[in-house]
């Protein structure tokens, strides 16, 4: 049984990458620029493009709609601030998680997913996007580059915020649907630590990229998988074991937090368990906004 589990464990990474990769939509760039069709930019969301964690947001979005109370939230972010601390990020644990949250979401529609997370993120998500990583991701447009967004978030919401940001598409965690529902289960596992580079190398195979001329952006030691995986990495808003490996191996480090900011982030953003938390709250709210409207 051990074994069975544990190949089953080795495999879910590359199952989700595929997922990630097939349900990337490219979008074709909005200026007229010459294609570099070999290059492209991957860039990790949470506390990388934007300050927190994005499903966290999300959640809070759903809060102010009265789909649940700000009590709840608050327990999720205190959730959160502790397993931050702790560090005690394991596979047991994200695992739980994971099926919770995809307990509560089963039977919501995709349609409703989108629709919110549209909504929040104008209203909630837009002024939290770190303008030195945007202008990064606009640099590598302007070069004919596509840029893909990659995060364990929902592959709904990381497509909103890629569409938001004129980005070329996203790779997200990809939640099994049928008939426009979620079933409650993935395809694969969580887009997170060896998945993304499993969603990379996918996507690679796909467009045709050469990964040596590739560059990835993220904040967290669980990307360095990916990190390593390409030409050009660069730390984002480093977490203090990816900020010792970039200097160890003369990567790029770019801080854009200053102040209170860089306090205020730490707080809603805890990779992979973090994003199924926030994941956990969005459940909890649109399963009573079904039940109140059934």
């Amino acid at each position: 049984m051990w074994r069975l589990m544990r190949r089953r464990q080795e495999t879910e990474p590359e199952v989700a990458g595929e997922a990630a990769a097939q349900a990337a939509v490219t979008v074709a760039p909005v200026a007229p620029v010459e294609p570099d069709l070999q290059a492209a930019a991957f860039f990790d969301v949470d506390n990388t493009m934007m300050r927190g964690a994005s499903i966290y947001h999300f959640a809070r979005g759903l809060a102010t709609r009265g789909m649940f109370t700000t009590s709840d939230l608050f327990k999720f972010a205190v959730g959160q601030a502790v397993f931050r601390l702790r560090g005690n990020e394991n596979p047991e644990h994200i695992a739980v998680a994971r099926e919770t949250a995809l307990a509560f979401v089963a039977g919501a529609k995709v349609d409703d997913v989108v629709r919110l997370g549209e909504e929040i993120y104008d209203e909630v998500m837009a002024d939290r996007i770190w303008g030195g990583t945007r202008a990064l991701a606009q640099s590598h447009l302007a070069a004919g580059q596509r840029v893909w967004l990659i995060t364990a978030t929902p592959i709904e919401l990381a497509r909103v915020i890629a569409q938001r940001l004129g980005l070329t598409g996203a790779l997200g965690t990809v939640a099994e649907t049928s008939n426009g529902v979620y079933t409650g289960r993935l395809v694969g596992d969580l887009l997170h630590g060896p998945a993304k580079a499993e969603a990379v190398r996918a996507l690679a195979r796909r467009e045709g990229l050469d990964l040596t001329r590739c560059t990835a952006y993220s904040d967290s030691a669980n990307d360095l998988p990916m990190l390593s995986l390409v030409g050009h990495a660069v730390a984002i808003n480093p977490d203090s074991e990816l900020r010792e490996h970039a200097r160890k191996h003369e990567w790029p480090i770019k801080d854009f937090r200053t102040g209170r900011k860089a306090t205020l982030t730490a707080l809603p953003i805890a990779a992979g368990l973090g994003a199924v938390a926030g994941g956990v709250a969005a459940g909890i709210a649109l399963r009573r906004h079904y039940r109140r409207h059934t």
